[in-house]
């Protein structure tokens, strides 16, 4: 039977991580971090022994190209050209692997390098897809259109992961794009809430409508955000955003076999508009798998996955801790407001996803 290599997909991850101050877990924010300062720390980490950097891009203020990247707001000049920048966190970009193993053992290495080399600066990555302290960005125009400037702002307090697939040149070629963002319209929003896990806001749990909300981060950034993005200039990179940061490989596994499956299964025959993804991902963000609709298309997506993937040589027994959150009905951010509810503390939290879990977790097992 055929492997991911064999069959030529090329896969990359973007994880985008908070700082805390290691000697009280004070999550930190833009005002409180050097670009300069930070960069020096990322700069120092070596990164000879891990596949070659093709694919990845240099960001201005950065002046070397490496897997880390200090994410935040572009401070612009009159000529929308990015000056500085204010950090908002950090950003590891693993190189294009010609595996999900490989991608995600590269993922590995990388993030253990970062925490060391943070620790050395007080510092600690800490997975968390919006702030838990601020919510709220305003910065000078940094982008000519609008839209995009909304973005940026919004994303100042926001941080998730960008799950990118490249598929064989003739398989992309037979792609119809615009199809492909009216599958991701209407299925998106139900996967994004099996991985929601940002229910705080201000210090505390994140309430909205009487109720406490499971994603800050999906309410926030689904109105002005891409579910998805095309590079065709890239070796026909295609990136999924929706998804909320983890602290676990499986996880991440995880996140590529659902995209996989959107790319790849003809039979999954639902389609939306954007209009329809936006709502559909504010229902979610507030209420999870309970959300109208969210729970069915899951389903239908996972029952897809171990057909469609195995005939590709791609393994599908990870995906066991997905259909545990369907019949549960218990996503990631339930286990996080459980924790503050018995310790009325943030900091344990912290804690537990400044660490990378490489197993089954204690919740899929």
């Amino acid at each position: 039977m055929a492997t991911d290599v064999a069959c030529g997909f090329r896969f990359g991850i973007e994880a985008e991580y908070m700082l805390v101050d290691l000697a009280n877990w004070r999550p930190l924010w833009y005002r409180d971090l050097s670009f300069d300062a930070l960069n020096e720390v990322f700069e120092s980490i070596s990164v000879d022994d891990l596949p070659p950097l093709d694919g990845l891009e240099l960001e201005a203020p950065h002046k070397k190209l490496m897997p880390y990247v200090v994410e935040g707001y572009h401070v612009p000049d009159p000529e929308m050209n990015p000056i500085d920048l204010w950090p908002k966190g950090v950003e590891i970009r693993t190189p294009v692997c010609e595996s999900i193993d490989e991608c995600l053992d590269c993922l590995k290495s990388l993030f253990d390098r970062m925490q060391t080399a943070l620790t050395s600066s007080d510092l600690r990555a800490v997975a968390l897809s919006h702030h838990p302290i601020e919510h709220h960005f305003e910065g000078p125009q940094n982008k000519r259109r609008h839209d995009f400037w909304q973005w940026a702002m919004t994303t100042m307090t926001t941080y998730g992961p960008d799950i990118n697939v490249s598929l064989p040149q003739e398989m992309f070629d037979r792609l119809d794009l615009a199809d492909l963002h009216r599958k991701v319209n209407y299925y998106a929003p139900a996967l994004t809430a099996l991985t929601l896990a940002s229910p705080f806001r201000e210090g505390g749990p994140w309430r909205i409508r009487g109720r406490i909300g499971k994603s800050l981060r999906t309410y926030r950034r689904s109105v002005v955000a891409p579910a998805i993005e095309v590079h065709p200039q890239e070796n026909g990179r295609l990136e999924f955003k929706p998804f909320e940061m983890t602290n676990s490989l499986v996880d991440f596994r995880n996140y590529f076999l659902l995209w996989l499956t959107l790319l790849l299964d003809d039979r999954l025959t639902g389609r939306a508009s954007d209009e329809t993804r936006v709502y559909d991902l504010g229902q979610v963000a507030q209420r999870g798998l309970e959300a109208e609709t969210a729970a069915g298309r899951a389903v239908e997506v996972l029952g897809r996955a171990d057909a469609r993937l195995l005939e590709y040589g791609i393994p599908t027994d990870t995906l066991a801790s997905f259909w545990r959150r369907l019949e549960q009905n218990r996503v990631p951010a339930d286990d996080l407001i459980a924790i503050h509810r018995e310790r009325q503390n943030l900091q344990p939290i912290f804690q537990q996803l400044s660490e990378l879990e490489v197993g089954v977790s204690q919740e899929a097992s």
